[in-house]
């Protein structure tokens, strides 16, 4: 039977109250706090990050403010560039791709509550994952919803919406963000 840890990383209903989860997002709570007062230039910022997000690239960069809820559901590619004040909800896997911008205030959110209000009342969800694929550029204030694909050399304009798969080479911007035009040459 599988815990409630290993559901949330399955895209299976789970309860978030579990003990498992709790210590994980208790960690990068405490961790994230940290990061509060860091810049990227201090001395233990490439350490701080690494206990937050396991494989940390050392081509990658986050500034701080950062939030997330695990840290340990972030999968980070090569020369990734994070600006300040993203937020990560990891409860399924966020990949990023090797060489994507992405700007500031933008939101990565993986949970999914029930739709039914009931179900709501209780302490339980789903996650789906996130993938952005490589040398993507997400504008100011992107938000990606639970289980979105954006493919590979993509723009995202700055406030988006991102509510369904964006294919390779494509401008996406809107609420919801739809493709405005082919990047290909």
């Amino acid at each position: 039977m599988k815990t409630e840890y290993e559901k949330m990383r399955s895209q299976e209903l789970y309860y978030f109250s579990d003990p498992e989860i709790h210590v994980s997002l208790m960690h990068a709570k405490k961790v994230c706090a940290r990061l509060q007062t860091m810049t990227i230039y201090d001395d233990d910022y490439r350490e701080v990050m690494e206990d937050l997000i396991p494989d940390f690239p050392k081509t990658t960069t986050i500034c701080p403010p950062f939030h997330c809820d695990h840290g340990n559901g972030i999968i980070l590619g090569e020369n990734v560039f994070m600006n300040y004040d993203c937020i990560m909800l990891d409860g399924a896997y966020i990949r990023i791709g090797k060489n994507t911008l992405i700007g500031p205030h933008c939101q990565f959110y993986t949970p999914q509550h029930p739709m039914d209000h009931v179900e709501r009342r209780e302490e339980k969800e789903t996650s789906y994952p996130i993938t952005v694929g490589e040398d993507c550029w997400l504008g100011g204030n992107v938000v990606v919803c639970p289980g979105v694909t954006i493919g590979n050399r993509c723009i995202i304009a700055a406030g988006s919406v991102v509510t369904r798969d964006i294919p390779d080479d494509s401008l996406a911007a809107g609420v919801p963000a739809v493709v405005k035009k082919s990047l290909k040459k």
